[in-house]
């Protein structure tokens, strides 16, 4: 089954941006498509706005943000949230396991949409209604703006944790059973080191008690996502890489174990990226047959053409 995936509409090259124009994202049509299916929104035209129309920004106006055109001062906050709150209906059916906003975009911009004074002064930046209104009623599917997906760090940490929320989600629909869970676990406890040690043995502890809570279910989730969220920096993957390598402790010859410390400290000191490494610890884990590393999802996270780590 695909992975779902919610986008603005102009991202994929559809115009329907106030002035007729797109925004299209060679990377994310072309090269993420390739693996995903996407389902694209555009708020502005879906609540009955033309194309092309007058741009609109955000106004604080006693304590509240309304949805208002510069020039002529129309307010569509009332017919934006109304149609938000029922597209929000829809999406609840498609299954999503992420969403790509536009960014700065009164209606879907996640932390950059300018919002201004009654005065038409700059007073800050925040969400646009729809982007609000999506991540308030879905607080664990992974979201992220375009512009930010720029950088390789935060573009590979999205779509990691897409792909794991869409694991996630397919497990559940087999059956709550602990022996899942405790597989799940097993298969993702380097990813979460890689993210959060105190997340890692917080998580290792429920898993450890999971028998014992019967919403255990719910308390991993929202830990595990909470844990995803934060990011893998180069000092937390050495840390991963190192933990890995003991594993071929007694395996290893000196020469490989050389080679592979190397490639590690290379990594560490920026020369090289995060792929170089993994690469060699994947033959190694085929070549010796290392059972517990063949099954961690953090050697294998997502398509190698996606060239994510290529980057990190």
């Amino acid at each position: 089954m695909s992975i779902k995936i919610g986008i603005s509409s102009c991202l994929l090259g559809y115009a329907v941006r106030y002035d007729g124009g797109h925004k299209l994202d060679h990377y994310l049509r072309d090269t993420l498509g390739k693996y995903v299916t996407f389902v694209h929104v555009c708020p502005e035209v879906e609540c009955g706005l033309p194309i092309p129309r007058e741009a609109m920004r955000l106004v604080k106006e006693d304590e509240k943000i309304r949805l208002v055109t510069i020039k002529t001062k129309v307010d569509y906050t009332e017919k934006m949230v109304k149609w938000s709150e029922e597209k929000i209906k829809e999406l609840e059916k498609e299954e999503l396991s992420g969403f790509i906003f536009k960014s700065k975009s009164p209606s879907s911009g996640l932390k950059s949409a300018k919002i201004y004074s009654k005065e038409g002064k700059l007073i800050g930046t925040g969400k646009g209604i729809f982007a609000r209104i999506f991540t308030e009623h879905f607080p664990h599917i992974p979201v992220e703006e375009d512009g930010r997906l720029y950088s390789p760090e935060l573009r590979e940490n999205f779509i990691e944790r897409v792909f794991i929320y869409n694991m996630w989600k397919e497990m559940e629909k087999t059956g709550k059973d602990y022996k899942k869970l405790i597989d799940f676990h097993t298969k993702i406890k380097l990813t979460l080191l890689s993210h959060s040690e105190k997340h890692h043995r917080a998580l290792g502890k429920m898993v450890a008690e999971c028998s014992k809570d019967k919403d255990i279910f719910e308390k991993y989730f929202s830990t595990m996502m909470d844990a995803l969220t934060l990011k893998a920096t180069v000092k937390k993957h050495t840390n991963v890489l190192y933990h890995i390598m003991g594993y071929f402790k007694k395996i290893l010859t000196n020469d490989e174990k050389a080679e592979l410390k190397a490639l590690i400290e290379h990594y560490h000191n920026g020369f090289i990226p995060l792929i170089v490494p993994v690469t060699l610890i994947n033959h190694y884990v085929k070549k010796y047959g290392i059972e517990y590393l063949q099954k961690q999802y953090y050697l294998n996270p997502h398509p190698i053409e996606l060239m994510l780590r290529n980057h990190v």
